[in-house]
C-alpha cells in the first residue's frame, strides 16, 4: 500500500510524516509517526496517540543533524538524546532534512531573541477595558505572526542562496571533468543539490503564498472590524438621542403631575442599583493581588504558598471578576425571571421532587478469616474459587462510573461560558472532582455481568439522565452515556487493568472520556490516571491517585495539562496535590489550576509569563504572574455516619435505591448486591456464585453458536468438548477486569549499539477478582470469538478524536416510557 505523498515543508508550519526509528537490536527499525512543530521533533507510535501519548521529543535548537547515506540520518542533542532515523526514499529524506534545517534555524533565532522579548509584556501599558485589550492583543498577535512569516522568508532566501551556490559549484565541476569513473558520483551530487534547491524554492513559494494570504485575510477582518465600530457608534448616537427625548418627556410629565408614586420620581433608580453593585465589584477588585506561580518543566507546575511580590491592577482584575462571575449572575437572573413569569412551565405545573434516601444499613463488622476461605479451596480448581463479598462494597462498577456526575454543576456552568478557555477550566475541574469520592473507598465494586445496565435518571432534579452498560468481556469494558438539558453530553468507555507489585496494587483505567457542548460545539476528551491501593499485604489500606491528564479541545486546540502528584513521605507539598495549566493552541498559558483532588480546586488567571531561574534539575522554570485565586470547585461533605456506610457520598447512598420501571438488567435488581447491602453476606456469597455459574453457562452457549456458524460440524464437536473440559479456566469463560496489560514502555531511546531487554510485568492480585474472573489471577484469552452485541450501545469510530468507543444508539428511554423490556436478557 503506497503512502500519500507528503507536502513540501513550509517554514513555520507543522510537518508530519512516517519515518523508521531505530529502537534496539531485538526490534530493529520500527515505523513511527513524527511531528515537527515549533522547533520540536516529537514522535508517536500511531497518529491516534497524538492527543495523549508522546513517546519522545527533541529540541532542534541544540541538535545536530547528520546525513549517513541516501535514506538514513541522525539527530542528536549532545548525547542525551539520539534518534537514528530512516526515510522510505532519498527524496523523502531530503524533504525531512530541509524541514529540519528550517525549523532549527527558526528555533535558534527564537532562542536568541527570547531574552529581549521576555520583558515586552511587562512594559506594555494596561488597557482601559477588556474588549479593547482583546482587540489589541489580537492585533499584536497578528503582527507577530506576520513578522514571523517575514523571518521565514528571510531564512528561505538564505537557504536558496546557499543551495544555489552549491549547485553552481557542482555544475562548474561537472563541466571541468572528463568522462570517467567520477562522472557518476558527480552527477549524483548535482542531482541531490538540485533536489535541495527545488525543495527550498518550493518552500519559499509556499511561504510567500502564506504571507500574502494572511495579509489579505487580516486586511478584510480589520476592514470588517472598522465597519463594526462605525455601526456601533451610530447606534450609540441614536440611543443617546432617544434617551434624551425620554428624559425631556419624563421631566414634562413630572411638572404636570400632581401626585406621582415614589418609584417614578427617579426613573433611573433601578439602574442605580446595578451601577452601585458594579462599583462595589470594582472596589472589591482593587483589593485583588498579583502573585507568582512557578512551573517546573519536570513537574509541569508548582504554585508557591507565599507570593514573591504583590501588585495591584484594578482594570485587569475587574475584567477577570466579571469573566468568572458571569455564570452565577446569569443563574440568578434566570431564576428570577422564571419565578416572576406566571406563564413559565415551572410555574404552571410544580411536581414534587422525589425524596432520596440518606442512609443504608450499617456495614457489618465481620472478621475476615483468610483460613476460612482457603480451607474451602482444598481439592478445587484455582479458577473455581470465588472471592467473598467481604472485599466488596454494595455498588457495581456501573454505579461507580455514574458517580462521576456528582458534580454535574461544573458542566452546567461550562455550558454557559462564552470563552472556550474558561470552559476548559470547568471541564478540568470536573475531571478532578470525579476522584474526590475515592479517598476512603477501599472496597471493591461488584464486577458487572455481561449485559448489565444502570440508569441514573435525575432529569427532574438536576436536568440530566445517564445510562451505563457492560458491553464486553474481552476486554471487560463498560460504556456510559449522560445527556443534560443544559446543553452537554458526557460519554465514556472504561475498562480496568491492574498489576500487583508486592506492597501495592496499581489499577490503570483504559479508554477515554469525552464531553460535548451543544452551544459551542466544543469536543473535549481525556483519560483517567492510575489508582494505587497501598498496604495490600500488611497495614491499613489507603488509596492514591497519580499520573497526568491532558484535556484536549479538539475544535479549538486548547489544552489543559493536569498533574496528580503521587504521595511521598519526604515531600513538602500538600498531599493529593493537583496542578494544571490551561493553554491555547499556540501554547500560551491563560489559566493556572491548583488544589487537591479530595478537597477543592482553585483557578488563577495568567496575566504575564516570563522565564525564571533554573530549577533543581537545571531546567528553566516559567514564572506566571496571576490574579488572586478563585475557588472553582469544593468537595461536598460526607453524610453523617459515612464511616459506617462504606464512606458513601450523598449521591452514592441513592444509587442502589430501588426504583420502579427500571430495566430487568439494572444493577438495582442484582440479588447478591442487594443482599450484601442488607447485611446478609453469607446469602450474598451464595447468590454471587449462582450468578457467576449462570453467566458461564450463557457464555458457553454463545461460544457454541459462534463455533457452529464459523466451523464445520466436526470442528464444532471438538470445540464443544474443549468448552466442557475442566481445564478451561473461568478467565476464558467470563474475562477479568484485572487482566494483565503488556508493558507498553518501548525502549526506543536506546541507540542501536545498546541491546535492551524488555521485562515482563508481575503477576496479578486475586483481591480484585470474583469467581467469574478466576482467582488464580491469570488472564487467558478465549479460544472462541464471542458474538455478543451490546443492547443499547454500538461501537463506532469518533471522527473528531480518532478513537473507537461504544456510543449510545438510543431506544432505552423510549422503552422505559412504554414499559417494554422484551429485548432485555435474563441475567439475574
Amino acid at each position: 500500500m503506497s503512502e500519500p505523498k507528503p507536502p513540501t515543508p513550509t517554514p513555520g508550519d507543522t510537518y508530519k510524516g512516517w519515518l523508521f526509528k531505530w529502537t534496539n537490536y531485538i526490534k530493529g527499525y520500527q515505523r513511527r509517526w513524527f511531528v515537527l512543530s515549533n522547533g520540536l521533533l516529537s514522535y508517536y507510535r500511531t497518529q491516534a496517540e497524538m492527543g495523549h501519548t508522546c513517546r519522545g521529543t527533541i529540541n532542534l535548537a541544540t541538535a545536530n543533524i547528520a546525513v549517513e547515506d541516501s535514506c538514513n540520518f541522525v539527530i542528536s542533542n549532545g548525547g542525551a538524546q539520539t534518534y537514528h532515523l530512516k526515510a522510505s526514499s532519498e527524496v523523502e529524506r531530503q524533504r525531512w532534512i530541509t524541514a529540519l534545517e528550517l525549523a532549527k534555524a527558526k528555533a535558534v533565532r527564537m532562542q536568541a531573541e527570547s531574552d529581549d522579548s521576555g520583558d515586552d509584556c511587562s512594559t506594555a501599558p494596561p488597557t482601559a477595558g477588556q474588549g479593547g485589550g482583546c482587540r489589541n492583543s489580537e492585533i499584536q498577535s497578528t503582527l507577530r505572526t506576520m513578522g514571523s512569516k517575514v523571518e521565514d522568508l528571510t531564512t528561505c532566501n538564505d537557504l536558496i542562496v546557499k543551495h544555489g551556490s552549491a549547485l553552481q559549484r557542482s555544475l562548474s565541476e561537472l563541466e571541468g571533468i572528463r568522462v570517467g569513473g567520477d562522472m557518476g558520483e558527480k552527477i549524483r551530487q548535482v542531482t541531490e543539490r538540485a533536489t535541495l534547491f527545488r525543495i527550498t524554492s518550493n518552500a519559499m513559494i509556499n511561504a510567500c503564498r502564506d504571507f500574502l494570504g494572511m495579509a489579505q485575510t487580516h486586511s478584510k477582518r480589520w476592514q470588517k472590524a472598522l465597519m463594526t465600530e462605525r455601526d456601533q457608534r451610530i447606534r450609540l448616537e441614536e440611543t443617546l438621542e432617544q434617551l434624551a427625548k425620554q428624559h425631556n418627556h419624563l421631566e414634562r410629565a413630572f411638572r404636570g403631575a400632581t401626585v406621582l408614586p415614589s418609584s417614578f420620581s427617579n426613573p433611573a433608580l433601578g439602574n442605580k442599583g446595578g451601577v452601585s453593585g458594579k462599583g462595589d465589584a470594582s472596589d472589591e477588585d482593587d483589593d485583588n493581588e498579583f502573585f507568582d506561580a512557578m512551573e517546573d518543566p519536570a513537574e509541569f507546575i508548582t504554585v508557591p504558598a507565599d507570593p514573591k511580590y504583590h501588585r495591584r491592577s484594578g482594570s485587569n482584575l475587574s475584567g477577570f471578576s466579571s469573566e468568572t462571575g458571569i455564570d452565577d449572575q446569569s443563574v440568578n437572573f434566570d431564576e428570577l425571571s422564571l419565578a416572576s413569569n406566571p406563564e413559565s412551565p415551572q410555574s404552571l405545573e410544580l411536581e414534587p421532587v422525589r425524596q432520596r434516601r440518606t442512609h443504608i444499613p450499617d456495614k457489618p463488622n465481620y472478621y475476615l478469616n483468610l483460613w476460612s476461605i482457603m480451607k474451602n479451596c482444598i481439592g478445587k480448581e484455582l479458577s473455581k474459587i470465588p472471592m467473598p463479598v467481604n472485599f466488596n462494597e454494595p455498588l457495581s462498577m456501573l454505579q461507580r462510573l455514574s458517580e462521576d456526575l456528582e458534580y454535574y454543576e461544573l458542566l452546567d456552568k461550562g455550558a454557559k461560558c462564552q470563552s472556550s478557555l474558561e470552559q476548559m477550566c470547568y471541564v478540568a475541574a470536573f475531571t478532578v472532582s470525579s476522584y474526590s469520592t475515592t479517598v476512603h473507598r477501599t472496597g471493591k465494586p461488584f464486577n458487572p455481568l455481561l449485559g448489565e445496565t444502570f440508569e441514573l435518571d435525575r432529569l427532574r432534579e438536576c436536568g440530566y439522565r445517564s445510562l451505563c452498560e457492560q458491553v464486553s468481556h474481552h476486554p471487560p469494558a463498560a460504556a456510559h452515556h449522560a445527556i443534560s438539558e443544559k446543553g452537554w453530553t458526557l460519554r465514556q468507555e472504561i475498562s480496568l487493568a491492574s498489576k500487583f507489585r508486592g506492597k501495592y496494587l496499581s489499577i490503570m483505567p483504559l479508554g477515554s472520556i469525552q464531553c460535548l457542548f451543544d452551544k459551542s460545539d466544543n469536543h473535549y476528551s481525556w483519560k483517567k490516571v492510575t489508582t494505587t491501593v497501598h498496604n495490600i499485604i500488611v497495614g491499613k489500606l489507603w488509596i492514591d491517585q497519580s499520573g497526568e491528564i491532558d484535556v484536549v479541545n479538539h475544535k479549538t486546540g486548547d489544552r489543559c495539562h493536569l498533574k496528580f502528584a503521587p504521595y511521598s513521605y519526604f515531600s513538602r507539598d500538600v498531599p493529593r496535590k493537583v496542578t494544571g495549566v490551561v493553554t491555547d493552541k499556540d501554547g500560551k498559558a491563560h489559566y493556572v489550576l491548583s488544589g487537591t483532588w479530595d478537597e477543592k480546586m482553585e483557578l488563577s488567571r495568567v496575566m504575564q509569563s516570563s522565564k525564571g531561574e533554573n530549577g533543581t534539575e537545571g531546567k528553566q522554570r516559567t514564572v506566571y504572574q496571576t490574579l488572586k485565586a478563585k475557588e472553582i470547585w469544593r468537595k461536598n461533605p460526607l453524610p453523617e455516619g459515612a464511616e459506617n456506610m462504606y464512606f458513601f457520598s450523598t449521591l452514592a447512598l441513592t444509587l442502589n435505591e430501588f426504583e420502579e420501571g427500571v430495566a430487568p438488567t439494572d444493577s438495582r435488581r442484582r440479588p447478591d448486591q442487594r443482599l450484601m447491602e442488607d447485611g446478609r453476606w453469607d446469602e450474598a456469597n451464595a447468590e454471587k456464585q449462582r450468578l457467576e455459574e449462570k453467566q458461564r453457562t450463557a457464555r458457553r452457549e454463545r461460544e457454541r453458536e459462534a463455533v457452529k456458524v464459523a466451523c464445520s460440524p466436526e470442528e464444532a464437536v471438538t470445540e464443544d468438548s474443549v468448552n466442557d473440559s475442566p481445564l478451561k479456566t473461568d478467565a476464558q469463560e467470563t474475562g477479568t477486569e484485572a487482566s494483565e496489560v503488556t508493558d507498553e514502555t518501548d525502549t526506543e531511546d536506546s541507540p542501536p549499539h545498546t541491546p535492551v531487554a524488555s521485562p515482563h510485568g508481575p503477576s496479578l492480585l486475586p483481591l480484585l477478582m470474583d469467581g467469574k474472573d478466576g482467582a488464580n489471577g491469570a488472564s487467558v484469552k478465549s479460544a472462541h470469538q464471542d458474538n455478543y452485541q451490546a443492547l443499547w450501545f454500538e461501537k463506532l469510530d469518533d471522527p473528531v478524536s480518532g478513537e473507537t468507543l461504544h456510543v449510545y444508539k438510543g431506544g432505552y428511554w423510549e422503552a422505559k416510557d412504554q414499559g417494554s423490556w422484551e429485548i432485555c436478557p435474563d441475567i439475574f
